[in-house]
């Protein structure tokens, strides 16, 4: 990419949009279009397609999806899938339509099948059944891969699909009720910290094993792909190692100091068991994360409660 390309970061307030506007800023990188949902929904398509005719992006970061924890996924099934569809179909067509030079479009890994073989690798794609509480948001992003795979066949389209693990950092959710899991535990740990309660709810077992990612270390994985790699097919990204969600809830305790509890309500879902990615195929490229989880958390906790 030149320094003076024209890029579209579609979701640029969001964490990870967010945080790919920092790392294009820091490596000087300065001609981004940004604009607000409440001036473009992406979910339109004459809207999305007049808006590229306009401004002619010759590259895209496809970040803008509608995202939540457990409890959201479960409960807003149908705006999960149509919203995330929609952003898509919109964002990949009119990219081709306008003649995009690249683009690169953010997947989740609950794209796999809920018994996939661990660590996950790309090719465990449709090979078995979805963890039925996030089904309709998984089943939105493997139509997003499709949608980049199928018009790189058909077209030539320089489309690429990048596979996180859980993410956490600047400009995360952090509502309890449909926030993800890590976000959620700080908050929940931290308000019992600074109310003196003498304990804390945890969902489900805490059994499950969860793969965490500052979102400072995809945003440098998403700019390197996007200079480095443009091949068919998704590619994971992530750390390679996980952490079961009590290991997490105490590490979060230790940081944030709190002296209570733990109570486990059973009557809530786990969730996948363990989920952690194959990232063999990025860090066979020369890319690696930097930022170990403790020390993502504790910047995380600074940042956005002291």
């Amino acid at each position: 990419m030149k320094k003076d390309a024209k890029i579209f970061v579609a979701g640029h307030n969001g964490m990870v949009g967010s945080a790919i506007c920092r790392v294009l800023q820091a490596n000087q990188y300065d001609n981004i279009l940004k604009i607000d949902k409440s001036h473009l929904d992406l979910r339109r398509q004459t809207e999305v397609e007049q808006f590229f005719e306009r401004n002619q992006p010759e590259y895209v970061f496809l970040a803008a999806a509608k995202v939540g924890g457990i409890l959201a996924n479960n409960t807003y099934r149908a705006q999960f899938l149509y919203d995330n569809v929609m952003i898509a179909s919109n964002v990949v067509n009119s990219a081709h339509l306008t003649g995009v030079k690249k683009l690169l479009l953010l997947g989740s890994s609950c794209i796999y099948p809920k018994h996939s073989e661990i660590p996950i690798a790309e090719n465990a794609l449709l090979t078995g059944i979805l963890e039925p509480t996030n089904e309709p948001y998984a089943l939105a992003k493997i139509t997003g891969i499709k949608l980049c795979e199928t018009y790189r066949a058909e077209y030539g389209c320089n489309f690429i699909s990048v596979m996180p693990c859980n993410m956490y950092g600047p400009n995360d959710n952090y509502d309890p009720l449909s926030a993800h899991v890590l976000p959620s535990l700080i908050r929940k740990i931290h308000e019992a910290h600074i109310s003196g309660q003498e304990e804390v709810v945890l969902w489900g077992t805490g059994k499950p094993m969860r793969e965490f990612l500052h979102v400072d270390d995809f945003a440098q994985a998403c700019f390197f792909l996007m200079k480095q790699y443009s091949e068919s097919g998704h590619i994971n990204v992530g750390t390679g190692e996980d952490v079961s969600i009590i290991e997490l809830a105490n590490l979060i305790k230790d940081i944030v100091g709190y002296k209570g509890t733990f109570r486990h309500d059973l009557s809530k879902p786990d969730g996948t068991y363990r989920k952690v990615l194959d990232v063999s195929r990025i860090k066979a490229l020369g890319w690696a994360p930097r930022i170990t989880l403790r020390e993502g958390i504790e910047r995380v906790y600074k940042e956005e409660f002291l």
